[in-house]
């Protein structure tokens, strides 16, 4: 897939609460999607920090969009369902763009297992990680 498809493709599959969140893919890091929000009051938790659940909600978009990618040709036959998540929450995100990451760190026939980052100013300083198992299997 070319830079333009995987964009398309990422913003065919997100959600509305993504969307009214103002997530979308900001660039590509070695072809997977980097999404991305502005600060703002719909993730604004206590004054001047972002919401844990905006930064939970954008981790998990940034796996299911590198998972999704990961798969390819194989997205549109494979159903994907979440079965277990850990989030680690580093330090609390500033008034600040908010950019996440997703890599897939294993892929079998029936679970696949990704990784996610979300940081701010430097992607060598994580504001927290998630780690998320998902099942794969063929839609009915």
């Amino acid at each position: 897939m070319n830079t333009d498809d995987i964009i398309s493709a990422v913003r065919g599959f997100m959600p509305p609460f993504a969307t009214s969140m103002g997530m979308a893919v900001d660039h590509l890091h070695d072809g997977l999607p980097v999404i991305a929000f502005d600060y703002g009051p719909q993730v604004m938790g206590r004054p001047g920090f972002l919401h844990g659940g905006a930064m939970s909600g954008l981790l998990e978009i940034a796996a299911v969009a590198a998972l999704r990618v990961t798969l390819g040709s194989d997205e549109g036959s494979v159903k994907i369902k979440p079965v277990n998540i850990t989030i680690n929450f580093m330090r609390g995100g500033r008034e600040a763009r908010t950019y996440a990451l997703g890599e897939v760190t294993r892929i079998g026939r029936r679970v696949a297992n990704v990784e996610a980052k979300a940081w701010q100013d430097d992607p060598a300083k994580p504001i927290a990680t998630v780690f998320m198992n998902f099942l794969l299997s063929q839609p009915s």
